[in-house]
């Protein structure tokens, strides 16, 4: 995507992530980010927190159900997307800028936690496994063989 401007945040979730669907069934997840640096004042000797930078970030499709279905408020997160400018005038009448990010990609950090998915959680928080159904009878009304979830690496997925 020639001309677009690619950028990479950090920082933590101000809000549980909204989900919406457009008419034709799309959903979109809007969800805020505050990135704030940390300085190492030398003088003092301790780590100050800089000035904040919040961040409003919009994915699509199936990203946006796993983000509506994965994040909350607080988490720490990494973003990847397009920085978009969009200008408006709010209801004084001053004209206002602000920056939007389409994310491509979300991840949560883990600089500060250890995340788990259904693979690698230890054993006491493991999810007991899906289990089979009942053999299908051949030729019995009702019993026509349906495909079941096959587990990979953490994930379900439908044959």
């Amino acid at each position: 995507m020639t001309g677009e401007t690619v950028v990479t945040i950090t920082g933590n979730l101000v809000a549980d992530p909204e989900i919406r669907f457009t008419e034709q069934g799309t959903p979109v997840a809007r969800f805020r980010v505050a990135s704030t640096p940390r300085v190492y004042d030398r003088r003092s000797g301790q780590w100050t927190d800089g000035e904040s930078l919040f961040i409003t970030c919009t994915v699509w499709r199936h990203v946006a159900e796993h983000v509506g279905e994965s994040l909350q408020r607080g988490m720490h997160v990494i973003v990847q997307g397009r920085l978009r400018q969009r200008t408006y005038t709010d209801h004084e009448g001053i004209r206002r800028t602000v920056f939007d990010l389409d994310a491509d990609d979300v991840g949560l950090s883990l600089r500060h936690r250890i995340a788990y998915t259904d693979s690698t959680l230890p054993s006491a928080l493991a999810r007991p496994p899906i289990p089979a159904p009942p053999p299908a009878v051949q030729g019995a009304p009702g019993h026509e063989r349906q495909s079941r979830p096959q587990r990979h690496g953490g994930w379900s997925r439908i044959r």
